[in-house]
């Protein structure tokens, strides 16, 4: 208990309180269930992947995908970087497969507007995640569903988190860079817990096949 409030001290110091408050919330919870596993769960992203650049999303869009709700920082751009060559042609190859996109980020308009007008995408800023209202309202703009919808982000405990709770079908992938800001510094050692686990219950699926 000592060690779990002192990491909300210093998420508070750094962040939003109520985005702490959810966090701490989440590690109290798993802290009360024998071996935490349950808890993790929803913490877990559906699939964990190297890097944006390397989805396959022709087979997301066979799978029946039709809407992308994507973080910016670390995982189109390195954190604060402008779009990219890169970035702008990944989304330009979106709209030839036929997706419809929307970035959602809890940045302030300025930064999220220059993003997507480069992209040629729609946006959500300040989204406030990880509550689902954000990519509620990105599947509005984009008018897909849930069920027709995946997210993908470089982050647990906003990314995925609030994915999760939003029921859509989460894709976490690697940072870009290893550059962040503080308090996101502090949300990765957290995130280590979480993928050791993750990992550990991957490798126990496949040996149960």
């Amino acid at each position: 208990m000592k060690m779990l409030r002192r990491i909300r001290i210093y998420l508070v110091f750094y962040e939003n309180e109520y985005n702490c408050s959810e966090i701490c919330i989440i590690l109290l919870r798993m802290q009360r269930i024998r071996k935490g596993i349950f808890m993790l769960q929803m913490l877990y992203p559906d699939e964990y992947l190297d890097s944006t650049y390397t989805i396959d999303f022709k087979k997301l869009y066979k799978d029946g995908y039709r809407g992308i709700l994507f973080d910016i920082d670390n995982t189109l751009v390195p954190h604060g970087a402008p779009a990219d060559k890169r970035a702008v042609a990944l989304f330009k190859k979106l709209r030839e497969i036929g997706f419809q996109t929307c970035l959602i980020s809890n940045n302030k308009e300025p930064r999220v507007k220059s993003f997507c007008d480069k992209v040629g995408s729609t946006y959500v800023f300040k989204a406030g995640k990880p509550l689902p209202g954000g990519y509620e309202e990105g599947i509005r703009r984009m008018k897909t569903t849930k069920e027709n919808t995946l997210f993908i982000g470089d982050q647990i405990f906003t990314d995925v988190l609030g994915a999760k709770r939003a029921g859509l079908h989460a894709i976490m992938v690697k940072p870009i860079h290893p550059k962040e800001e503080i308090q996101i510094v502090l949300k990765r050692y957290l995130e280590k817990v979480v993928l050791f686990f993750y990992f550990r219950s991957i490798r126990k699926k496949s040996v149960e096949k």
